[in-house]
Order: structure tokens, then sequence, then C-alpha cells
């Protein structure tokens, strides 16, 4: 195997015998197979538009299967042969329907031919030869760059995916991934052909945002700033992590009335802004982080566990009898619901013990997404024109477990106090119940919300210029990112394509990009990497 696609891979290289997220060499490798595979059906796509032919069923697999070969998404090397075999059928019936309307369907690249082995030790060995540096041949700057595309291209499938559960499509989006996928078997394109389509993944990722957003505002209202409690109440439980908020709605609905509070987990703590999901009366509180004491969190937690989609770790032995999986995700030994019936959920949470006293002493805020900001903008706007507010940090991205990621909190509690700290995804859990105050009764911590909610940070960054009447570069708005995944990836070059400079990222830095593309982003974009957060507060600030 070999796999470099999350910040944390090993020594900064890439993993070969096992992922440090837990993935096993058979995942792996079975994950660059069904890769190989959507490669063949999206060739067969993009012809298939040429000729008038749009697929929903493949749009909507090409997503699903794109999602699952996310970090810690599908860990389950049953699941994938009939995710292979499945790309290969639709490739097979899309072929088909293309040389009856008289199209080509003449490709002589592997995926467009390829036939899957009958067996998982056979997938396995065809898997072998197509992974992520099977050819040599191909210049590293041009890897890299088809790197950086197939991992933006996860992330924005993983976006779409969300979006289509929530009745929100473009097929201009579903068109964009095909022709990405497809492109990566081409040879005769040059550094800069792949430069654009980077920069072109960026703008339909910031057309999938904007679907999501839609989505999940249109179905579960704008959210609203609310106060949420981070203890828990007496009684039986259920944890959901993760991101899907219709798997959030499913659960409250099922479990209403049954003596059950439902908690979120790291990403889903936005939920409780939700106003058609904050209406449950059971709908309680946060319990615990994301990543820096997951396992103390999940093994201490006395009712049922449920993992939606990723950024979870591996589950522990010792609690894997109390977990579910829901959507793509899957991991070996754990309970996978496939059709949103979480009976079994709430039968595990009356059958264990809940807890057994209250406590509920600290509390955070959520729900500043970019509804609620800009509807006072104008004291926003004030507070910047009068002085009291200096400068704006958007410090956001993923956490992770990798020595390192505490610079974030350093740096938000070194933020001076006449600055406001915008932040979104998992990475906020290093200082989200930091009480940095407020400037006019603006609070100089604003929780935007999900990674899924990056969207939110870019309207709100819009807006500002807007009023301001200056481009977003020249705002007193910093952004300050940490990565891990490739939803990160994906945001960075919706970013990117927006122009945005001087962003700071880290822990460290991606292992697929060569020394040459880094050059091009210094040279255009001023990307950097963190260094201290005293340093970086100086450079910013003066």
């Amino acid at each position: 195997m070999f796999c470099y696609q999350c910040e944390q891979t090993a020594k900064g290289e890439g993993c070969t015998k096992g992922g440090v997220c837990g993935k096993q060499p058979d995942v792996a490798v079975l994950q660059d197979l069904l890769i190989y595979a959507l490669k063949g059906l999206s060739l067969y796509a993009v012809e298939g538009r040429k000729m008038g032919i749009t697929d929903h069923e493949v749009n909507a697999f090409t997503c699903e299967a794109l999602f699952a070969t996310l970090t810690n998404v599908d860990f389950d090397p049953e699941r994938f042969p009939p995710l292979i075999n499945r790309a290969v059928e639709l490739r097979e019936t899309l072929r088909k329907k293309i040389a009856a309307t008289g199209g080509s369907t003449v490709f002589s690249d592997g995926p467009a031919l390829f036939q899957p082995a009958s067996t998982v030790e056979g997938l396995v060995n065809q898997g072998e030869s197509v992974g992520l540096k099977s050819d040599a041949a191909i210049d590293p700057d041009i890897l890299a760059l088809q790197h950086t595309l197939l991992f933006g291209l996860k992330g924005t499938a993983a976006y779409a995916d969300h979006a289509r559960i929530l009745g929100r499509e473009d097929d201009a989006v579903y068109a964009f991934i095909q022709e990405g996928l497809a492109a990566m078997l081409k040879k005769d394109l040059a550094l800069n052909d792949w430069i654009s389509l980077v920069l072109t993944c960026g703008k339909i990722n910031l057309r999938t945002m904007e679907l999501l957003d839609a989505a999940n505002t249109g179905t579960y209202g704008h959210p609203v700033p609310t106060k949420v409690p981070l203890g828990f109440k007496k009684g039986k439980a259920v944890l959901v992590s993760g991101h899907d908020l219709k798997d959030m709605e499913e659960i409250l609905k099922q479990s209403e009335g049954k003596g059950i509070s439902v908690y979120t987990h790291g990403e889903m703590l936005p939920c409780h802004g939700y106003p058609e999901l904050k209406k449950y009366p059971h709908f309680y509180g946060h319990y615990g982080t994301a990543w820096q004491n997951q396992a103390k969190e999940f093994a201490d937690f006395p009712g049922a566990i449920v993992m939606t989609t990723n950024c979870i770790q591996r589950p522990k032995d010792s609690y894997k009898d109390n977990i579910f999986t829901t959507g793509l995700v899957g991991w070996p030994g754990v309970t996978h619901i496939a059709d949103k019936d979480f009976t079994p959920i709430i039968d595990k949470a009356l059958a264990l013990p809940g807890f057994a006293e209250d406590s509920n002493s600290r509390y955070v805020m959520c729900g500043f997404a970019h509804n609620a900001v800009m509807s006072v903008a104008d004291k926003v706007i004030d507070a910047v024109k009068s002085g009291a507010i200096k400068h704006f940090f958007l410090v956001a991205g993923c956490d992770g477990a990798k020595p390192g990621r505490n610079y974030y909190t350093e740096f938000v509690e070194k933020v001076p106090k006449d600055c406001v700290v915008l932040t979104l995804a998992c990475g906020k859990f290093r200082f989200f119940d930091k009480d940095l105050g407020d400037i006019g009764g603006i609070p100089r911590l604003l929780d935007i919300g999900q990674c899924n909610d990056a969207y939110s940070a870019i309207q709100i960054a819009v807006g500002l210029s807007k009023a301001f009447n200056v481009g977003v570069n020249e705002l007193p708005l910093s952004m300050i990112l940490s990565w891990y995944e490739q939803k990160a990836v994906a945001i960075l070059l919706t970013l990117l394509y927006l122009g945005i400079k001087d962003i700071r990222l880290g822990p460290s830095l991606p292992a697929f990009i060569t020394p040459n593309v880094l050059d091009v982003l210094v040279k255009n974009f001023n990307i950097m990497p963190i260094a201290t957060p005293d340093e970086d507060l100086k450079a910013i600030l003066g």
C-alpha cells in the first residue's frame, strides 16, 4: 500500500505498512482499485454527456464511492468489492447506451476495460498495481497536481453526497468530478493544464458547498446563536458523532418519548443551532471533543454511540459493541445500519446504564453561521470603524492526533482582546470552550459550524468586503487553517480559486505537494506554513 492523502501520514511522506489512521493495507489497495474503476466509469460518463446522456444513478454512485475512500470513512474490506463491481456494472450499462446513440465507446485505457476479480484476495492483487504511485513515468510535479485534484474531488464528492441526501444537486458538479477523474488518464496535459483543473475543482467545490448550505438551511432553518450545555443529564443516552444532519434528525425522531437524551459529539455540535433540530426536547447537549480525548470519551460514555460520516478515530475493541455506523461509514466488527431504522441504537441505549446523575455546569455557544453574523453586520462594521475591533482571525479546519496541533489553542489564547476569532470544523475543539468575552456585545469567539459550513465563512468574508468596499484580501482578516483530510483540501482549493492570499496552513504541509508546486502556490497566493503563535501574530498585527 501507499497512501499520503492525510496530514498525519507516516514520517510526513506516506503510509506503506498500514495507515496511521488505522486503515489496513488490504483496505488501502481496495480503495485504490475503486478509484481505478471510477476513472473507467468517468470516461464513459464524459462521453455520454457529449451524446446527451446523463445518468443520475452513475452521478450519485460516483460521489458515494469517492466519499467511501476518504480518510476515516469506510475501513471494512468486505464493503469494497460490491462498490468495485457496481462501478463496472454501471460502466457497461452506460457503454451500451452510448453505443446505441452512435457515441464512441472505444477506449484503450485500462480502467475502461477493467474486469474485477471474483474474490477479495484477487481484487487486492489487482489493486496493488494501480495505486497512487504505480506509474513511475509521470512527472513528479504533474503527479502532485493530479493527486491534489484527486483529493480535492474526494472532498467535493463528500459535500455533494451530503447535499444530494437533502435534495440539492447540480449536474455541473457531477460533470466536473467525472471530468477530473477521466483527465487523470490523459498523457498530453501540461503543468498549466493541471493547475487549471485544480483551481476549477475549487470553483466547483464552492458551488457544491453552496448547494449543501441551501440543503441544510432549507431543511432545518438558518442556525441561530444557541447556548449548549457541555455536561449531561441523568438517564439513558445516545451520542451522535460525525457530520450527517439527516441521521441526526432521524435519531431524534425515532428516540422521541423513549426516555433517552441525545448528545452531539465532534462536528455534530452545530446541530444545536438549527431550529428544526433544536425543537426536540430530548436533544440535550454536547459531550466531548473531536480527537484529543476521543478514545476515553467513547469508553466512558454510558450509552449508544453513532458514527456518521468521517473524522472518527478507529474504535477500540472495549467499546465496539456500543457503537453503530450509518451511511458510508464502516469498520470491521462494528454494527452498520444501512436503512435508517435506528431501533438497534435505541434498544442498546435503553439496555445500557446511562448517566447516574446530572452534570451541566459549563456551556458553549454555537450557531453563528452567515445568516446570524450578517444580521448584525451593522454592529460589526461600526465596531471596526470605531477601532473596537482591530482584526478578525479565521482559525479553522481539521483536528488530529499528531503533536503540534496545540499551536491553534495557544494562538487563540494569545489573540489580542480587540480581535475576533471565527472558527469552524473540528479544529475548534482545541479551544471551543475558551471564554474570550465580547466586544460591545459581539462574542470574540464565533462558531460558524462544521467543516461543511466553510461556505458560511466565505459568505461572511464576502459580505464584509462588500460592506467596506474592498477586496477580501484587503480586509483586516487573516486565515489560520489546520488540515487533516480531503474535505480540507477541497476547501483550500476553493480559497485559492477565490484568490485568497496569505493563508497560514498547518500543522504541516501536504506530503503530496512537491517543492515546485509549493513554489507556485507561494508565488501566486503567498500561502505559508504556520510558525509559532507569537511569530505569526507579530507578522500579522505588527
